[in-house]
């Protein structure tokens, strides 16, 4: 018992070393707080049904304490910390999915787009009630990453609740290894530019500039900046969008916390190549943090129109604190604000459906058409429909981005859907065609 009651002080003590805050220990009523906590771990050091190591409960109650927070600070064991830190250096083999915690329930963030799962038909905010046979109820985020990646050609199944149409589904997915193209462009009627961007990563600022200015060559004269279902990424990112269209030293987001000397105001870096250029924004639920930012300060400065549905609302800054032992402490430190003032984060009262950004033209798409309209961004890469195709042959394609054939059986149902539906008009970019054609 003097053993779990001594490994349990020095994390304890660890922690607050850490957080170098020690008006914290100090407080009576904190101190009444973490002794139940070392009466309740002794009570189970010696009562529980099995014998439990004590680091292990130890870390299990810091785990607790970091959870409770929010739903992206994580405390990271040596093995999490180190698998972590991996998954940002390479490829992997998974089904495409970013996913959150939002109401105590493992959410999904956005499906990345030539992915499985952009193809299976799994949609922004659909609840992930299980992976495989096992329940994500108190699961976490990186817990349910672990089980839904995997060797490329291997399967696994989900079962979703997708709240907008009250069905339970189940989705039968074949991994594959996961490689993010994240900008696209076309030139659409009456010389306007569309980019799709789908994700904010370290070139995606230059391959951005290159496609403007292919597109400015072919005769763009407006342009559509798609960032549906683009979860984010990094800020200098963001920052370097921006700085393409808003003037030279214009404030683009701030970060503000509790510690004044994280507080920091980001600005455009240098004279904008296309000031002037007509621009709409498209959004939906699943745009989310850097999107988020990029709209938020468009529309801000009145350089975009925004389009589509509001966003997610993921407008808070995490940090990596390495900690002893080969840990880590992921932890929010700062929250995200835009030029006016207002900050994007998602509340936590059900009934407030203004999350995120709001859009300037609101265009209500059911979750029946974002299935399809999913399934159509990437018409180029989809597989001729086949209607002679028996359900056995109508399986997952090669390496080259085919993926076919994913199972949606809904309440026992076994009928199957196939990723080759029918097109479908799509209502938030024929509103921002409209839109700028009027301009």
């Amino acid at each position: 018992m003097f053993k779990i009651k001594l490994t349990f002080l020095i994390l304890l003590i660890s922690i607050f070393i850490t957080f170098s805050v020690p008006s914290f220990a100090k407080s009576d009523e904190t101190y009444s707080t973490l002794r139940m906590m070392v009466d309740i771990m002794e009570i189970i050091d010696s009562k529980y049904v099995e014998e439990k190591k004590p680091n292990d409960l130890a870390l299990g109650a810091i785990k607790g304490v970091v959870k409770s927070l929010d739903p992206y600070s994580q405390f990271m064991d040596e093995k999490d910390y180190k698998e972590m830190k991996t998954e940002t250096q390479g490829s992997y083999g998974g089904i495409g999915l970013r996913i959150t915690t939002q109401d105590d329930e493992l959410t999904v963030l956005t499906p990345i787009p030539d992915t499985p799962a952009y193809f299976s038909g799994i949609l922004p905010e659909d609840k992930i009630t299980k992976i495989d046979d096992k329940s994500t109820m108190d699961m976490s985020t990186d817990e349910a990453v672990k089980l839904m990646r995997g060797n490329p050609g291997t399967t696994v199944v989900l079962t979703i609740y997708r709240a907008a149409t009250k069905e339970e589904l189940t989705f039968t997915i074949k991994r594959k290894k996961i490689k993010i193209e994240t900008v696209k462009k076309k030139m659409l009627e009456n010389n306007i530019g569309y980019i799709r961007l789908s994700e904010f990563n370290a070139q995606s600022a230059a391959d951005m500039e290159k496609m403007l200015k292919e597109l400015s060559k072919d005769g763009m004269t407006s342009l559509i900046l798609d960032l549906r279902n683009n979860p984010g990424g990094l800020l200098d990112s963001a920052v370097d969008i921006c700085s393409l269209f808003i003037k030279e030293n214009s404030i683009v987001v701030s970060t503000r916390g509790r510690d004044k000397m994280i507080e920091q105001n980001y600005y455009t870096q240098k004279v904008p190549l296309y000031p002037d250029l007509p621009m709409a924004i498209l959004i939906n639920r699943g745009s989310a943090s850097a999107s988020e930012i990029v709209t938020g300060t468009m529309q801000d400065y009145k350089r975009a129109t925004v389009v589509g549905s509001n966003s997610f609302g993921k407008g808070s800054v995490q940090t990596i604190i390495p900690l002893s032992g080969g840990n880590a402490l992921r932890l929010t430190i700062a929250k995200y604000y835009l030029p006016s003032g207002r900050n994007i984060t998602h509340s936590d009262n059900k009934k407030d459906k203004t999350n995120g950004i709001t859009p300037d033209v609101y265009v209500e798409v059911s979750p029946e058409t974002e299935v399809k309209l999913y399934m159509q961004a990437e018409s180029d890469k989809l597989p001729k429909k086949n209607k002679n195709k028996s359900k056995e042959k109508n399986k997952d394609k090669t390496e080259d981005g085919n993926i076919s054939g994913v199972e949606i059986v809904k309440d026992g149902d076994k009928d199957t859907k196939n990723a080759e539906d029918e097109t479908v008009k799509d209502e938030v970019l024929e509103t921002a065609v409209n839109l700028l054609k009027g301009k």
